[in-house]
């Protein structure tokens, strides 16, 4: 499910934009900081989202020899860029799903 940027309201978002941009070095940091806010609640699904797809690839690859071990750099490369695309999102004040990733939730 896709959250329309529309969905959060200004005040909650100028208020808990610098928590949001944070959750991409911890993402349970909006759950204790700002729990009612619904912004910061998106940011931090991101981010669990971006953590769990980083140690589930690196797992996939780190297993299959050779080929795997190559790839391993560019795929890290890739979660890089997302985690800067969501951190920018994050402190500015926007609520865009990442790319490939972004359109399930895990925290309600």
């Amino acid at each position: 499910m896709v959250v329309q940027e529309n969905a959060y309201t200004s005040e909650d978002i100028e208020k808990n934009k610098t928590i949001a941009g944070l959750s991409y070095f911890l993402f349970f940091l909006p759950l204790i900081v700002c729990p009612e806010s619904r912004y910061a609640k998106f940011h931090a699904n991101q981010s669990l989202l971006l953590l769990i797809t980083g140690v589930a690839g690196n797992v996939i690859l780190g297993i299959i020899p050779v080929n795997g071990w190559m790839l391993m750099p560019i795929f890290g490369i890739g979660i890089l860029i997302l985690g800067v695309m969501g951190l920018i999102n994050g402190f500015g004040g926007k609520a865009k799903p990442l790319p490939l990733i972004g359109k399930f939730n895990i925290l309600k």
